[in-house]
């Protein structure tokens, strides 16, 4: 997919068809003024007849244009005052929707052509990433496979006098997210007959291979063992399939700089253990992995804009599954800290895999601050539904990036508390505390559970067990938090 720029005078550029936007005011602005100029007035009649709505995400596509473009396709971007990054989003994927379905080639897009709103950069990589996730499909596994859209080229018209450079900039950024992006939901959909531990570890090296910037190593169980990796390893042992502890190292600032370090939950099937979970819609405990997988497509977007800092990803892999050796509820592990861990319910087991990779990420590369990312609670999809990541933070400038973050990249998080009074339901009489407690507030239990590990790093915990994937029709991965932490490690990197 191409995402060539334009910032010449719009009824100077062909195109087949030419992406204009109608608000519901119905005044015509920017390129489509421009073009209802060319067309004496033609677009004008169409707003005013009501054959274009204004409403955000509409779509009118016109075959007979007039002027440079051969077919005109107004979309409703809503009111004129609140236009912004995420309703150019919203209007540029319903474009995006009507193109496919049209069997269009080549567009360009003039939604963000004279939007104040919105500066270049921005509306250059939020072009990209919505074109780029509307014609995502995963097909690798049918035996039959559409044919490929035929939608390949969709340039961004900005306005002469447009930070050229700056979107320039912005089509780099977003191409990469993409990039990244599409490896976690490719991950995520390939099933875990496919997308075993050893397959992460595998894609990691792939990356290795890839970016010069990056280095990967992979822990055996054995390695495991020897560290004291005893949480880890007791979500693992019920399994036949080995675990992995996939180490990512990018390095693009000094020897000296401490990197950020991230840790993905990457349970590549969770069955809950001898805690069974229930049949209906286990398929999707395939998902269980996406925080690994995020954090994947996340390193292959930083290996690929090679940003000026350093960023360790600590990916523990593995199955959840009931066995002869599985783990019991009621038995005690040591975790890699030192700690004590009686596991009263075997299905709360990302938090174990990720108490010792956080140990670890901790000990042995001294990170200046550490964010772990999990499909992690059920009860964070109960408080903030399909919309919010579920953000858990133990210091005010990392939280503050991290909702900045969140919003200039349209992969927002809301912040949940954290507070002592949430372990209550953790204590054991038989060893330091328990993996599990009470169901109520149970994201907010988690989370102070992981915060036992962190040791007064600055840490933020990102539960995405509500926006990693879809379900019914629309089921699949989404790629989040991807988005996200790249636009975190970039801002890390520009300060």
């Amino acid at each position: 997919m191409d995402f060539p720029l334009k910032t010449g005078e719009p009824r100077r550029q062909r195109t087949e068809c030419a992406i204009l936007p109608v608000f519901d005011d119905g005044v015509l602005r920017g390129a489509t003024a421009a073009f209802d100029r060319s067309a004496r007035g033609a677009i004008k009649q169409l707003v005013r007849a009501g054959d274009a709505a204004g409403r955000l995400g509409a779509a009118t596509l016109l075959h007979r244009a007039q002027g440079a473009a051969r077919r005109w396709l107004l979309v409703g971007c809503g009111r004129h005052a609140d236009f912004d990054t995420r309703r150019l989003a919203t209007a540029l994927g319903a474009a995006v929707a009507a193109l496919r379905a049209s069997g269009t080639r080549e567009a360009l897009s003039y939604l963000a052509y004279g939007a104040d709103s919105i500066g270049a950069e921005p509306a250059a990589r939020q072009s990209v990433e919505t074109v780029r996730a509307q014609i995502y499909r995963f097909d690798e596994l049918k035996s039959r496979r559409e044919p490929p859209p035929k939608l390949a080229r969709v340039g961004i018209g900005l306005a002469p006098g447009s930070a050229a450079r700056a979107a320039r900039r912005g089509i780099e950024v977003g191409t990469a997210i993409a990039n990244g992006t599409d490896l976690a939901r490719d991950l995520g959909n390939r099933p875990a007959n496919v997308c075993t531990p050893t397959h992460l570890a595998e894609t990691a090296r792939a990356l290795a291979k890839r970016f010069k910037k990056l280095e990967v190593k992979v822990l055996s169980e054995p390695d495991m063992r020897r560290l004291g990796m005893g949480a880890l390893l007791a979500v693992t042992q019920g399994a036949d399939e080995p675990a992995r502890l996939i180490v990512i190292q990018y390095r693009g600032a000094g020897a000296k700089v401490a990197p950020i370090a991230l840790c993905g939950k990457g349970v590549t099937f969770d069955t809950g253990g001898i805690s069974l979970k229930q049949p209906p819609k286990m398929d999707e405990m395939k998902f269980d992995m996406c925080g690994a997988g995020g954090v994947l497509g996340a390193m292959a977007a930083i290996g690929e804009l090679e940003p000026e800092c350093n960023v360790v990803a600590v990916l523990p892999a593995c199955e959840n599954m009931p066995g002869g050796d599985a783990t019991r509820p009621g038995d005690i592990v040591t975790s890699l800290s030192g700690q004590t861990i009686e596991i009263i319910n075997t299905d709360a087991e990302g938090r174990l895999i990720l108490c010792d990779a956080m140990t670890y990420a901790r000990r042995q590369f001294k990170p200046r601050c550490l964010l772990d990312v999990a499909t992690l609670t059920g009860a964070c999809v109960v408080a903030l539904g399909h919309v919010y990541t579920g953000l858990f933070c133990n210091d005010e400038p990392l939280a503050a990036a991290l909702r900045a973050a969140g919003e200039r990249s349209l992969d927002p998080v809301w912040r949940l508390p954290l507070h002592d009074e949430y372990g209550e339901t953790l204590r054991s009489n038989f060893a330091d505390f328990a993996n599990s407690g009470t169901r109520d507030g149970g994201a907010s239990v988690a989370a102070n559970f992981l915060a036992r590990f962190v040791n007064g790093l600055p840490w933020a915990h990102l539960d995405i067990a509500g926006v990693a994937w879809r379900a019914n029709a629309n089921k699949g991965a989404t790629g989040r938090p991807v988005p996200l932490l790249v636009d975190f490690l970039l801002a890390a990197a520009a300060q």
